[in-house]
């Protein structure tokens, strides 16, 4: 029928989900069924603003629920701890950009768990793929990802061009230095 997919996450995360799906499942709920029974008093539902604006939530919260539930049920706890040293799921990286010498953070997360804009990386994203196994010392060029003699899906000069266009326009960090590893 359809594809399955399984998610990359922390045991931590798993925790976050589970808590949010029992908030979802116990409270919130139970909830918008008062608000639908106290909206479904006043009267008329076709002009009645107070009870679609509930069944819209009810809505959007049965619908966080399936997500939910499909996350935590597909979910692959990513155990493998990365050798003492080299950038793997959970390091947290130290480098510095070498256009403008400013320092930044990395998490390397699993996809559920990613969030650029707090500085928590993907091993899935282009960005994460490039920095796994590197060390301390190490000088990354996002750039070269995909390493030159990696074989690529397709031949036409199409997918090349644009490969190589988004290898040449990546924002921001484009080559830097790690400078510490915690994992």
């Amino acid at each position: 029928m359809g594809t399955e997919s399984r998610y990359k996450m922390s045991l931590e995360s798993l925790e976050k989900l589970k808590a949010e799906l029992d908030d979802l499942e116990t409270n919130k709920t139970k909830e918008v069924a008062e608000q639908i029974k106290e909206a479904r008093s006043f009267g008329d539902l076709s002009e009645n603003s107070e009870y679609d604006e509930a069944k819209t939530e009810q809505g959007k919260i049965y619908s966080r629920i399936a997500e939910l539930k499909d996350l935590i049920e597909n979910a692959v706890i990513d155990s493998t701890t990365a050798m003492a040293g080299t950038i793997g799921h959970g390091s947290h990286i130290r480098a510095r950009d070498l256009e403008d010498s400013s320092e930044v953070e990395f998490f390397i997360v699993g996809s559920q768990e990613a969030n650029p804009l707090i500085g928590k990386i993907s091993t899935d994203s282009p960005l994460g793929r490039c920095l796994m196994g590197h060390k301390a010392g190490d000088r990354v060029d996002v750039r070269d990802y995909p390493p030159k003699d990696e074989e690529l899906p397709s031949d036409s000069p199409e997918v090349k061009a644009k490969k190589k266009a988004s290898r040449e326009s990546l924002p921001i960090l484009s080559s830097f230095d790690i400078i510490s590893i915690e994992n």
